[in-house]
């Protein structure tokens, strides 16, 4: 099954961020494993908008297992959609939004995701477990829990500009990861699951 893109997006012109120990963009690429593992806990709509698609590590895995995605990012990594600011687009979208967003905007992400979608349906950011701190955050979680989290108990890797070491297992990764995953119009406690 092809990546489905749609002309429908807002572009980005020039980019704001400065440079520093971050990676550009706030880019670090997520080893597929996270999205198998999800895979194996949640079904999702046909649909989804990988909308931080990088060079496209998670629209991949959900391709191969059968889902229509629409890959896009802010800038050019050699796969979907590029320069599409996934904050200014305005149009609803029919589908559930995954991704792993810029950590630095991953609050913006969220909520703007779940303004996108019709209420049943799901976002599922891969976001570092310390998402769960903060006040700002916690004002969010009161009015919008999480169904569920899936905390990863063993490391997944998330690699600064895309770059992979030679060898995957001489690398390991100082964040703790895990999958937030919200219903539009959830009301309840949000359930704590672990995986890997």
């Amino acid at each position: 099954m092809a990546t489905n893109t749609h002309n429908v997006f807002v572009t980005l012109g020039a980019s704001n961020h400065t440079a520093g120990e971050r990676a550009e963009l706030d880019y670090y690429a997520t080893d597929p494993l996270a999205m198998e593992l999800l895979l194996k806990e949640e079904k999702f709509n046909r649909n989804i908008w990988e909308c931080a698609c990088g060079s496209g590590e998670l629209s991949k895995v959900l391709i191969d297992n059968g889902y229509s995605v629409t890959s896009t990012d802010i800038t050019d990594r050699g796969y979907g959609t590029s320069g599409v600011d996934f904050l200014k687009h305005t149009q609803m979208f029919s589908g559930d939004i995954i991704t792993n967003p810029p950590y630095n905007r991953a609050l913006e992400f969220v909520e703007h995701a779940l303004d996108l979608i019709p209420k049943g349906n799901e976002v599922a950011m891969f976001l570092r477990i310390s998402f769960l701190e903060g006040k700002a955050r916690r004002k969010f979680f009161d009015k919008n829990p999480p169904r569920v989290v899936y905390v990863c108990s063993g490391r997944i890797a998330c690699y600064k500009n895309g770059i992979t070491p030679e060898k995957k297992k001489d690398f390991s990764s100082a964040q703790g990861y895990a999958w937030f995953v919200w219903e539009k119009g959830y009301v309840g406690d949000t359930i704590v699951r672990w995986i890997n």
